[in-house]
């Protein structure tokens, strides 16, 4: 399984990525380890905006691109749309999700 996600810097931008493990991503992010994205090396990761699940990496690489191709207010739109969804779910306490807090 693959996840594809949105995440939200401390600037109010935006990231996305796909993952096989969004416990393990996170983690990279928020700590600025050396398998982190550049992008967010250089900005402090504050919550987990979106995150939709893919069966295979093809089909969550498309998504990825289709994602990072929209502007900034469409990304926004998608995550106000994303919202609306039963399975939504906006993470903006990322303790759970990060060593540095256990």
């Amino acid at each position: 399984m693959y996840y594809i996600y949105i995440v939200r810097c401390d600037d109010q931008s935006l990231y996305t990525g796909i993952t096989t493990d969004i416990k393990r991503r996170l983690n990279e992010h928020v700590l600025k380890l050396p398998t982190s994205a550049a992008y967010t090396k250089s900005r402090n990761v504050i919550a987990l905006e979106a995150l939709w699940s893919a069966e295979d990496r093809s089909l969550a690489s498309k998504l990825e691109y289709k994602i990072k191709q929209l502007s900034k207010l469409k990304k926004e739109q998608l995550i106000l749309k994303s919202e609306d969804d039963d399975s939504y779910i906006r993470i903006t306490d990322l303790s759970e999700y990060v060593d540095i807090f256990k």
